[in-house]
């Protein structure tokens, strides 16, 4: 059975505020937990009016308090923002609070514009060696006790499965080269999906914390009674991926009706190539969509991405979601 986790944003809805997102996400993870996934994982950005989570360390604490089983974790923490031994730290001490529940997803991109990058301190030379350097500097850190000079206190010794982010073939070679799980952002960036599927499979070294590949993908999916009503409430992502795209971020919009009609073929592309692993419909659409994706892919976990205005309807379009593959598949 392929198993079924959740990425969110922490989406600030237009006429709400981070106090609103950041309530959401506790309760959606509460329903998450009850409704079976297996992970709630919350991401980095930084300088984004429409998302709550930029001190996502923080915020996972939120949510773990939360809940008492599922798992919570960064995807993910952006690296290059930060000294290894403070992420240690960070999620040492998540570990210790909230044993056997955290995960430490890692990605390579700042999560954020350059001016921004340089705000958050952090040296900007494009060397490509920082980024595994750092992972390995880190995995150190989290090492059983030793001999080293600087030490993760907490950190030191605790169990904190680190994962690989990417949308490239980049984090393919590495996780495969250190021997970690992997998990491919398909759910905005898509194209390179099955070639670095392909690279981390083909070159998977076993190590300590994986003795064989272990794939996540990002897959969109909105759900709804009616198939017109799931159309309508993915047009908030859309919306928010366009401003994106334009520079202009800002929060999550309302849905609007007719929006793709609208659309230039410009508009549409972007849409398409980044939205192309997605799944929009009635219960027995997602149930096709979502395994016909992981038989694709051959993932062994698929993390879903709901990114919708209402938060009664995002909880509506989970739990649909996890009635057609979650307790479906317990009941076969």
């Amino acid at each position: 059975m392929t198993a079924i986790s959740l990425l969110d944003l922490a989406p600030i809805p237009e006429g709400g505020d981070v106090a609103v997102a950041l309530r959401n996400s506790a309760d959606l993870a509460q329903h998450a937990e009850r409704w079976g996934y297996r992970r709630f994982w919350l991401a980095e950005h930084h300088n984004m009016p429409g998302i709550a989570s930029a001190a996502t360390a923080v915020v996972i604490g939120h949510v773990a308090a939360a809940t008492s089983t599922i798992r919570v974790g960064a995807g993910g923490i952006m690296l290059p923002n930060h000294a290894p031994l403070v992420i240690a730290e960070q999620f040492g001490t998540l570990a210790t609070l909230f044993p056997g529940r955290i995960d430490l997803g890692l990605g390579r991109a700042p999560g954020t514009d350059r001016r921004t990058s340089h705000a958050l301190r952090r040296n900007l030379d494009g060397d490509v060696d920082a980024f595994p350097r750092d992972v390995v500097e880190l995995q150190q850190y989290f090492a059983a006790p030793s001999d080293q000079r600087v030490r993760a206190v907490p950190g030191m010794g605790l169990d904190v499965p680190i994962w690989i982010l990417g949308s490239s073939l980049f984090g393919a070679q590495l996780a495969a080269a250190l021997g970690l799980p992997y998990a491919f952002a398909s759910h905005f960036a898509p194209a390179l999906l099955m070639d670095a599927l392909a690279i981390y499979r083909d070159r998977f070294e076993p190590s300590a914390q994986c003795a064989k590949p272990y794939v996540m993908v990002g897959l969109n999916v909105f759900a709804a009674d009616a198939e017109e009503e799931a159309r309508l409430l993915r047009t908030s992502a859309q919306q928010s991926l366009l401003g994106l795209r334009r520079g202009m971020p800002g929060k999550l919009p309302p849905p609007v009706a007719d929006f793709e009609d609208r659309l230039s073929p410009v508009e549409r592309e972007i849409l398409n190539q980044s939205q192309s692993c997605s799944v929009i419909g009635t219960p027995d659409t997602i149930r096709a969509g979502v395994a016909a994706f992981a038989e694709r892919t051959g993932a062994d976990e698929v993390m879903v991405v709901s990114h919708i205005f209402d938060h009664a309807a995002r909880l509506r379009s989970l739990e649909i979601t996890a009635d057609q593959t979650i307790a479906r598949a317990s009941r076969t």
